[in-house]
C-alpha cells in the first residue's frame, strides 16, 4: 500500500456539494426524508444502515449518520467478522452494482452524503464524502470498487452535461483523487492509461491533468515514460500531458527525452499551446544544462508573432472571420497567450537564479548581429524588471551589445511598435520622477521618438502635455526639451488637432512670465523662445509652399513678434531675465532654424536697441560723479578725429549701483531707460548671431566692435589697492569681471574671421583677457566677500556665490548684515562653486592653474590669500567650441593703418604661452565636462546638477559632436607638443637652473609646463571617451589616430587600426624624455594606458608602460609642495608601475630591499638615490601602494589542487617563497616607520595577506608537504616570523590606545586564529602532529620590548599566565621517521593568550 499525501479537501467539493446544493433545498438535519431505500435483504443496503449510512431515492441525498471515520471503521469491522469474509465482500460489490444500474442511484453514490449529526462538524472534517469515495477508503472494498467504476465510466463517454451542470465522467474520476492509500497502484495505472486510449479527447484531457491528485510518487515514473509515448502518437493532447509532467516526479533522462521531442516541435504549435510548452521547457532545465537549454529555446522560438499578433494576423483573420466580432475576440485570444507566455518567463527567471543566468549569458554569447531577436531585448527587459541581483550584468551586456551595434533601430522598433503608448506612458512616468538620470534619459527618449515618428506621438500628446505640471522639478536644459517636444506637437502639420496643447502651453508661459519669482521667469522665458523657434522654424528646404501654406505664415509670424514683444516686456524690468532671455534667443539662432522673415525683424530690433543702449560716441564721453577717473582704454584703432565709438561700461555700472541703492528714480524721471551692463555680453551675442545668419557668417557690419575701446579706468593696482574701500574694490572687481565678459564674447564672436587683420585683432583680445585675469586676481585676493555679477542665466536661483578659501568662507558665514546693505547668504542647498579638489583616483584631475601658482601675492586688510579664478568659473562667459580654432594660427601678420586707411607698418602678431595656456585650460574643463563620465568627473560644484552651470552652450551639442571638433584641432595641438618638446629640449641641452634664473624665466617655465599638462590632459580627455566604442564612432577614431601617426611617419595609407594605434603610442611616447612635471608624466602615462587598451592586443604595450613608469619613480622632479595633490599623483603612478610590471614580486623587493635602505642611511631630507621619488615624507604612500600590490598579486594565484602537476606545485611555492620574503621585508621596514598611516597599513592589509594566505596558498601546502617538506617547513617558518611582528604591532596599537589601529586587531587576530588551526590541520593530514608544539610568548611592543600588564607587574605568577604560542619543530617532523615530514609552529593558541593578556592589561 502507498501512503498518500492529504491535502485541501475543497477540490473533493467542486463536482459534489456545489451542484447538489444547487438542486436540493435545505431541508432540517434531524427529520427523515422519504424515499428511504428498502433493504429487501440486499447486503449492500442493509450493512450501510447497519455502519450508519442511509440510501436515499430520487433527488434526496444519501444520509450519513455518523462521523465518516466511524462509517468506515464499523463497515471494515463488519465485513471482517462477517461468518461468510471474505465472500461477504464480492456480495456487497455485487449489491453496489445492482444499486448503481439505476442512474440516480449513481449519480447519489458520487455526490456528498447529507449529516444527520451537526456537532460532527466539530470533531471531524468540515464536509461530506460521497458515498463510493468513502467506500474507496476500506482497503478491502478499494480494489473491487475501483473495477466497478472504471467498467461503468464506458457507458458515460457520449453523454451529454445533465442540467444540473454535472458530468458524470469527471464526477466518477473525482472520486480517486487524494485517496489516503491506494491498495494496487499498479492495477489502478494500468486502468488509468487504458481508459485514456479509449477516450474521447475532452475526457482523455480530464483524466490526465488529474493523475498528479491519482497516482502515487512511485507511479511517476511509470505513467510518465507512459504519457512520452502518447504524446508522440496524440498532438492535441500536448498540453494536459506537459502541464501533468511538470506535476511529476521524473528522471532526468526521461524530461530531457520529452524536452528534445518538444523542442523540435516548437515551431510549428499552436499559440494557445506555448504557454504550457516554454512551461514544461523550463521546469526541465537543470544547472547542468541549462545554457544549452536556453540557447537552443531561444534559436527556436520566434516570438515575433506573438508580440504583434494583431499585425500579422489581422489581414487572414478579417478575411475569414463573419463578423468583427469574431475577429476581436480571436485578436484577444491571441493578446492572452501572449501575455500568459510572457508571465511563465518572468515566473521562471523570477525564482529560479539559474536560469535567468544561462538566459543573459545565451544572449551574451551572441556573434552575429543578424542572430539577435525581439526575444533577446524583451528577455533582457523582463529579467532586469524582476531579478535585482542581475541588473548590473544586464546593464553591461547592453552596453555592449549597443556599441557593437547588434541592437540596432529595426529591433527595437520590432519590439516596442505595438506597445508605443505604454512606452510612452512610461517614459512620462520615469519624467515625473524628479530623478534628474531618468528625466534626461526620458525626455531625449521622447524626443527621439517625436522625430521618427510624429504622428504616433500626436495621439499621446495628452500624456506629455501632463508634464507640465512637474515644471518646477526640472532643470533649465530640461525645461528646453520639454517644450521643445510640445511645441513640435502643437505646431506640426496636423495643428487643429493640436490645438489644445496650444492653448495650454500659451497658458503656462503667460502665468510664468508674469510671476515676479525668476525661477518661475525662467520656466516662462525658456518655453516661450523655444516654442517661437518651433513656430518661426525656416522650412523652405521642404518641398512645394501652397498659397494658403504662405497666408498662414504670415499670421504666424505676427503671432511670433506678438510673443517675443510679451517676453521683452515682461523681462526688462530684470537684468537676469533680459539677459537670459537674450542668451536663449541667441541659442535659437545659433541653430540656424529660425525663418529669414522673423530673423530680420528680429536682427534689426536688436541692432537700433544694442546701439542706443550700450554704445555712445568717442567725442561724447558721459558725464557723472564716477569714483574714478574715466578712460578709454584697450582701443585697437586710434581715432584722431575722434569720431569712433566706444563702450559705455563703466558709466552703466556706476548707474546700476546707484539704482541698487535707491536713486533709480532720478533715472527714470529723467526719462531715460534703465540698462544693466550685465546684459551687455549677452545682448552682443545675440546681435553678432542675428548678423552672422544674415549675412552668410560676414561680421563687417558690426566690425567695429571687435577694435573699440572700453570707457573704463586705471586697472592696475600699484600701491593704492589696500588704501581703497570695500566698496571701491568691489566696484573695480565688478569692472573687471564685465569687461572680460565683454572680450570672452567679442572673441567667440571674431574667432571665425579669415582676414589677417581680424585674427591679429582677436589674438590681441585674448592677450587682453590674460593680462585682466591677472589683475583681477589681485583684487579677489583683497576682496573675500566679493560676489561678481552673474555672467550665466539659466540658473534656478540667483544666488550664487564662489567658493574661495575657508577664510572666506568663514567670513561670510560672519558677516550679516552690514550698512543697512544685505549681504547674500551662503546656502549650500542653493547653487555653489567648489573648490577644485585635490588630486584623487578619478581619470580626471584639473590642476590648478598656473596663475594660480605664480600669482599668489596680494596683501589686504584681511591679511594674505591667493585666489584662483577657477572658483570664479561661472562668473565668467563661455567660450564657444569654435573659439579654439585660434589654435591653427601661427604667425599673424596685422597691418596698421594711417588715417587714409594706408597701410603705414606691419606687425607680427602670435599665440603666446599665456594665451595658448588659457585656451588649454577652458578646453580641458569643457572636455571633462562632456566626454569623461559623470562617476569619473572631478566636479566643480557641490550641488546636484550644477556642473552644468557655465556649460549650457556646450550641453547643447552632442558628445559626438564636441569629439570630432577636438579631432579637427588635434594637428594644432601637435604642433603646440611638439614645440613644448623643443623647447624643454633646449633647456636640458643647455642644463641651465630655471629655479636659478630671472623672474621672467621662471614663469615662463612654469605657463610652458602647464601647457604641456593641459595637451597631455586634453589628448586623454578625447581618447578615453567612451563613444568610440560605438560602431558609429569608429571612423573617428580612425581618423584621429591617423593624424597621430601621420606625425610620425607620413605617407602610408590605408593602414589599420591596430597599425595607426600602435604608431599613436609611439608617437607620445617619444614625448617622455621632455617631461617637466610629475602631474604630466603622470597623464603621459594614463594617455598611453587608454591607448594601449583600445588595441586588441593591450599586453604588447603593457611593457612599455611599465617601463616608462619606472623611468617616471627613478627621475628627481623639481622640488613640489608637500601636498595632497603630489601624494595621490604619486600614489596613481605607483600603481600603474606595479600593476603593469612583469613581476611585481620582484619590483616590491626591489623598491623595499634597495631603495627603502637608501632612503634610511640618508640624511633626514634627503632621498633614495635609486628612486628619489621615495623620500621620508613620501614612504607611506610606497609602503601603502607595496603592500595592497602584493596582496592583490597573491591573491590572484590560483589555489594548488591534488591534481597539478609537480612541476606547477614547485612554480607556485617558489611564488609563494617570494611572497612571503616581500611580506617580511615590508613588515619590518615598521620597526623604523612606525607612524599612524603606516601601522594602520600594516595592519588592514596585513590581515587580508594572512587570508589569502589561507585560501591560497594552505591547499599547496596540502598537497605539496611530503614531496617538498623543507620548502614547506622554510616557507611556514618564515612566515610565522612575519605573523609575530603582526602580533607586535597589535600590542602598539593597544598600549597607545589608537583607535583607529585598534579597529583592526579582531580581525586580524581572528585569521592568525584561523591559520593556526589550518596549520594543525595540515600536519594531522600528513601524519606528523608531533611537530606541532606548543611554546610561550609573551606580548611585545614594535621593539621586541616585553609589554607588561599591571597584574603582571604586581604578581610574578601571572607572568606564567603568557600565551603559549604553537611552535613548528624541523627535527619533530624528522623524528617522524616514516611518517610525513612535519610543519612549523602555528600562531593560534599564542592568539588565545593575547587576547587573555590584552584583557588583562585593560
Amino acid at each position: 500500500m502507498v501512503s498518500k499525501r492529504r491535502l485541501s479537501k475543497s477540490e473533493d467539493r467542486e463536482d459534489t456539494t456545489k451542484a447538489r446544493e444547487k438542486q436540493l433545498s435545505k431541508k432540517t438535519k434531524k427529520s427523515q426524508a422519504p424515499g428511504e431505500v428498502e433493504d429487501n435483504d440486499n447486503v449492500f443496503v442493509r450493512l450501510l444502515k447497519i455502519s450508519g449510512i442511509f440510501l436515499k431515492t430520487g433527488e434526496s441525498q444519501n444520509q450519513l449518520a455518523v462521523d465518516q471515520i466511524v462509517f468506515q471503521k464499523k463497515l471494515f469491522q463488519t465485513l471482517r467478522k462477517h461468518p461468510s469474509y471474505p465472500k461477504i465482500i464480492e456480495e456487497f460489490v455485487n449489491g453496489l452494482e445492482s444499486y448503481i444500474e439505476d442512474q440516480d442511484n449513481f449519480r447519489n453514490c458520487l455526490l456528498s452524503c447529507e449529516r444527520l449529526q451537526e456537532e460532527d462538524a466539530s470533531l471531524g472534517t468540515s464536509y461530506s464524502k460521497s458515498l463510493i469515495k468513502l467506500l474507496l477508503g476500506i482497503d478491502i472494498l478499494q480494489p473491487a470498487i475501483i473495477k466497478t467504476l472504471f467498467e461503468k465510466l464506458p457507458e458515460f463517454f457520449f453523454e451529454n452535461v445533465n442540467g444540473d451542470g454535472i458530468s458524470m465522467p469527471r464526477l466518477i474520476i473525482s472520486q480517486l483523487k487524494w485517496l489516503d492509500e491506494i491498495v494496487d497502484s499498479k492495477d489502478l495505472t494500468t486502468r488509468i492509461m487504458q481508459l485514456i486510449s479509449i477516450a474521447p479527447v475532452d475526457l482523455q484531457h480530464d483524466i490526465i491533468t488529474s493523475l498528479p491528485e491519482i497516482l502515487g510518487d512511485p507511479q511517476h515514473a511509470e505513467v510518465g515514460k507512459e504519457l512520452s509515448d502518447l504524446l508522440v502518437e496524440k498532438t492535441l493532447l500536448t498540453v494536459p500531458i506537459l502541464d501533468v509532467l511538470s506535476s511529476l516526479r521524473l528522471g532526468p533522462e526521461l524530461l530531457c527525452k520529452v524536452r528534445q521531442m518538444v523542442m523540435s516541435k516548437l515551431s510549428s504549435v499552436r499559440l494557445d499551446d506555448l504557454p504550457v510548452i516554454i512551461k514544461f521547457i523550463l521546469h526541465s532545465i537543470t544547472a547542468a544544462n541549462a545554457l544549452e537549454v536556453i540557447s537552443e529555446l531561444r534559436d527556436k522560438l520566434d516570438v515575433q508573432h506573438c508580440i504583434l499578433p494583431s499585425l500579422f494576423l489581422a489581414p487572414q483573420i478579417k478575411l475569414n472571420s463573419k463578423g468583427p466580432g469574431s475577429f476581436l475576440s480571436q485578436e484577444s485570444s491571441g493578446q492572452n497567450c501572449v501575455v500568459l507566455l510572457f508571465d511563465v518567463i518572468k515566473s521562471a527567471v523570477r525564482y529560479e537564479k539559474t536560469i535567468s543566468e544561462a538566459w543573459i549569458k545565451a544572449i551574451d554569447n551572441i556573434a552575429s548581429v543578424s542572430a539577435h531577436k525581439t526575444l533577446d531585448l524583451a528577455m533582457l527587459i523582463i529579467i532586469y524588471s524582476t531579478n535585482t541581483q542581475t541588473k548590473k550584468h544586464i546593464e553591461r551586456v547592453l552596453r555592449n551589445k549597443i556599441r557593437l551595434g547588434c541592437f540596432q533601430e529595426d529591433l527595437l522598433q520590432s519590439t516596442f511598435y505595438i506597445h508605443y503608448v505604454e512606452v510612452v506612458a512610461a517614459l512620462v512616468t520615469h519624467i515625473c520622477s524628479g530623478r534628474d538620470a531618468e528625466v534626461d534619459t526620458a525626455l531625449d527618449s521622447l524626443l527621439e521618438l517625436i522625430a521618427v515618428n510624429p504622428s504616433a506621438m500626436r495621439l499621446n500628446a495628452v500624456f506629455v502635455k501632463g508634464i507640465l505640471d512637474y515644471l518646477d522639478s526640472m532643470s533649465p536644459e530640461q525645461i528646453r526639451k520639454l517644450f521643445y517636444l510640445l511645441s513640435t506637437l502643437a505646431f506640426g502639420k496636423q495643428q487643429e488637432a493640436s490645438s489644445h496643447i496650444q492653448d495650454d502651453m500659451y497658458l503656462v508661459i503667460r502665468k510664468q512670465l508674469s510671476s515676479t519669482v525668476f525661477k518661475y521667469k525662467l520656466i516662462g522665458i525658456i518655453g516661450a523662445v523655444t516654442m517661437v523657434g518651433i513656430m518661426a522654424a525656416d522650412r523652405s528646404e521642404s518641398s512645394q509652399v501652397t498659397q494658403g501654406r504662405a497666408a498662414l505664415s504670415s499670421e504666424r509670424c505676427a503671432q511670433v513678434t506678438s510673443l517675443l514683444q510679451l517676453v521683452h516686456s515682461c523681462s526688462e524690468q530684470s537684468p537676469q531675465a533680459s539677459a537670459l532671455y537674450y542668451d536663449e534667443f541667441a541659442n535659437l539662432i545659433q541653430g540656424g532654424k529660425l525663418a529669414p522673415k522673423a530673423l530680420e525683424w528680429v536682427g534689426q530690433t536688436i541692432f537700433d536697441d544694442f546701439q542706443d543702449a550700450f554704445v555712445v560716441d568717442f567725442c561724447a564721453a558721459p558725464e557723472g560723479d564716477f569714483p574714478f577717473p574715466l578712460k578709454a582704454l584697450y582701443g585697437l584703432e586710434e581715432y584722431s578725429d575722434g569720431d569712433g565709438i566706444v563702450i559705455n561700461l563703466l558709466p552703466l555700472l556706476f548707474s546700476q549701483d546707484l539704482a541698487k541703492d535707491g536713486a533709480q528714480k532720478t533715472s527714470q524721471e529723467s526719462g531715460q531707460k534703465f540698462v544693466s551692463p550685465m546684459c551687455l555680453a549677452p545682448y552682443f551675442r545675440l546681435l553678432r548671431l542675428c548678423v552672422e545668419r544674415q549675412h552668410n557668417g560676414n561680421l563687417e557690419e558690426i566690425d567695429g566692435l571687435l577694435d573699440c575701446p572700453i570707457f573704463l579706468t586705471d586697472l592696475e593696482p600699484g600701491v593704492r589697492l589696500e588704501s581703497l574701500s570695500a566698496e571701491e574694490r568691489s566696484f573695480m572687481c565688478s569692472l573687471l569681471f564685465l569687461t572680460l565678459n565683454w572680450f570672452r564674447e567679442v572673441v567667440s564672436a571674431f574667432c571665425q574671421q579669415t582676414s589677417p587683420e581680424m585674427k591679429g585683432k582677436v589674438l590681441t583680445r585674448l592677450k587682453h583677457i590674460v593680462e585682466l585675469q591677472e589683475v583681477l586676481e589681485k583684487y579677489l585676493a583683497v576682496t573675500p566677500n566679493y560676489v561678481p555679477p552673474l555672467a550665466n542665466f539659466d540658473l534656478e536661483t540667483l544666488d550664487v556665490t564662489p567658493c574661495g578659501t575657508p577664510a572666506v568662507s568663514a567670513q561670510l558665514r560672519k558677516k550679516g548684515k552690514k550698512g543697512g546693505k544685505k549681504q547674500q547668504k551662503v546656502d549650500d542647498s542653493k547653487i555653489s562653486c567648489d573648490t577644485l579638489p585635490k588630486e584623487d583616483n578619478s581619470e580626471y584631475d584639473p590642476a590648478p592653474s598656473d596663475k594660480s601658482q605664480l600669482d599668489k601675492e596680494s596683501s589686504g586688510m584681511e591679511g594674505k590669500m591667493s585666489v584662483s579664478l577657477q572658483n570664479y568659473h561661472t562668473f565668467f562667459r563661455e567660450l564657444d567650441i569654435e573659439v579654439f580654432s585660434i589654435l591653427h594660427c601661427g604667425l599673424v601678420t596685422k597691418s596698421i593703418l594711417d588715417t587714409e586707411l594706408h597701410t603705414e607698418a606691419t606687425e607680427v602678431v602670435q599665440l603666446g604661452p599665456p594665451e595658448l595656456l588659457f585656451l588649454l585650460e577652458d578646453l580641458s574643463q569643457k572636455l571633462e565636462n562632456m566626454l569623461v563620465p559623470a562617476a569619473k568627473r572631478v566636479p566643480f560644484f557641490k550641488t546636484k546638477g550644477s556642473r552644468k552651470i557655465g556649460f549650457s552652450r556646450l550641453h547643447q551639442r552632442a558628445a559626438q559632436e564636441i569629439a570630432h571638433c577636438v579631432v579637427q584641432l588635434l594637428t594644432p595641438m601637435c604642433n603646440h607638443l611638439e614645440n613644448i618638446h623643443n623647447y624643454f629640449q633646449c633647456l636640458a641641452t643647455e642644463n641651465c637652473s630655471v629655479a636659478d634664473g630671472p623672474a621672467l624665466k621662471v614663469r615662463e617655465y612654469h605657463i610652458m609646463s602647464s601647457c604641456y599638462q593641459r595637451l597631455l590632459q586634453i589628448f586623454h580627455g578625447l581618447f578615453a571617451w567612451s563613444g568610440f566604442s560605438e560602431l558609429e564612432n569608429h571612423r573617428l577614431l580612425y581618423l584621429a589616430v591617423e593624424i597621430l601617426a601621420n606625425r610620425l611617419k607620413q605617407g602610408e595609407r590605408d593602414q589599420s587600426v591596430e597599425e595607426l594605434l600602435s604608431q599613436s603610442f609611439s608617437y607620445f611616447q617619444n614625448f617622455h624624455q621632455s617631461i617637466p612635471s610629475f602631474q604630466c608624466a603622470l597623464y603621459l602615462i594614463r594617455l598611453l594606458m587608454v591607448l594601449a587598451e583600445k588595441s586588441r592586443a593591450p599586453s604588447q604595450n603593457k611593457e612599455k608602460i611599465a617601463s616608462l613608469a619606472k623611468q617616471f619613480l627613478c627621475r628627481a622632479w623639481p622640488p613640489a609642495e608637500k601636498s595632497s595633490v603630489f601624494n595621490d599623483q604619486l600614489h596613481a603612478l605607483l600603481c600603474i608601475y606595479l600593476e603593469h610590471v612583469d613581476s611585481t614580486l620582484k619590483a616590491i623587493e626591489e623598491i623595499a630591499g634597495v631603495g627603502v635602505p637608501e632612503l634610511i642611511s640618508s640624511p633626514k631630507d634627503a632621498s633614495s638615490s635609486t628612486f628619489p621619488t621615495l623620500t621620508r615624507h613620501t614612504f607611506v604612500i610606497f609602503f601603502r601602494v607595496m603592500m595592497a600590490e602584493l596582496e592583490k598579486t597573491v591573491k590572484g594565484i590560483e589555489a594548488g589542487t591534488a591534481a597539478d602537476s609537480q612541476q606547477v606545485h614547485e612554480e607556485k611555492l617558489v611564488y609563494w617563497n617570494m611572497a612571503v620574503r616581500d611580506f617580511s621585508i615590508l613588515l619590518n621596514l615598521v620597526k623604523v616607520f612606525d607612524s599612524h598611516a603606516v601601522l594602520h597599513a600594516c595592519l588592514k592589509y596585513g590581515r587580508l595577506f594572512v587570508e589569502a594566505f589561507l585560501k591560497q596558498c594552505m591547499p599547496l601546502l596540502d598537497f605539496s608537504f611530503k614531496k617538498h617538506r623543507e620548502d614547506v617547513l622554510s616557507l611556514l617558518e618564515a612566515f610565522q616570523l612575519n605573523t609575530r611582528l603582526l602580533h607586535h604591532v597589535c600590542g602598539h596599537s593597544k598600549i597607545h590606545q589608537d583607535t583607529g589601529l585598534t579597529s583592526h586587531v579582531p580581525l586580524l587576530k581572528k585569521s592568525l586564529e584561523l591559520l593556526v588551526c589550518r596549520v594543525k590541520a595540515m600536519l594531522v593530514l600528513n601524519n606528523c602532529r608531533e611537530a606541532f608544539w606548543l611554546g610561550n610568548l609573551k606580548n611585545r611592543d614594535l621593539q621586541g620590548e616585553e609589554i607588561l600588564s599591571q597584574n603582571s607587574q604586581e604578581s610574578a605568577a601571572d607572568e606564567s599566565e603568557a600565551d603559549e604560542s604553537p611552535q613548528v619543530s624541523q627535527s619533530g617532523a624528522a623524528e617522524g621517521g616514516d611518517e610525513d615530514e612535519g610543519d612549523e609552529a602555528s600562531d593560534g593558541e599564542k592568539q588565545r593568550e593575547s587576547n587573555e593578556s590584552d584583557d588583562s592589561s585593560e
